[in-house]
């Protein structure tokens, strides 16, 4: 095998495993993002969810890797109902995503995320612990499972 072939060997490698990455992040995120949200008391106490979120977590992909996740995230919207723009970043590469979210009770938040860049999409979930959150996201194969803190 000569250099050339190996080399577009291993860049198709790297672009497969940076495609399911996205993938992860987005039904995750990615959390990350969509659920890169926000923690914060419920609206039933007077907060809201808007504002900026950051922290992290784990993806797991189709293939059954998983990796560190550290993701930022922004709610803005009001009355139930959020708005969350994500990035997440892994050893293997970053992603961004959008996701809606809407409250189903006091503390907890369903809803779904798309990542644009890869077409992919799925649920996200949050909790409301005070000043943090938990955040699940799923879809494609993968899931991921993210803290995430006010900033």
């Amino acid at each position: 095998m000569n250099t050339q072939t190996l080399l577009n060997i291993l860049s198709h490698k790297r672009a497969t495993r940076w495609r399911k990455l996205a993938r992860a992040l987005v039904l995750v995120p990615l959390t990350a993002f969509a659920a890169t949200g926000a923690v914060g008391r419920s609206e039933a106490d007077g907060a809201s969810l808007s504002g900026s979120w950051s922290g992290g977590g784990w993806v797991s992909f189709s293939t059954g890797s998983r990796e560190k996740a550290r993701c930022r995230a922004h709610y803005s919207g009001g009355g139930g109902s959020y708005t969350v723009s994500a990035t997440c970043a892994t050893s293997s590469g970053k992603a961004s995503q959008t996701a809606t979210v809407h409250r189903v009770s006091a503390n907890r938040y369903r809803g779904s995320f798309y990542n644009s860049d890869f077409n992919v999409r799925g649920s996200i979930r949050v909790v409301v612990h005070g000043r943090s959150q938990s955040v699940s996201l799923s879809g494609d194969g993968a899931s991921a499972s993210l803290s995430l803190s006010k900033r």
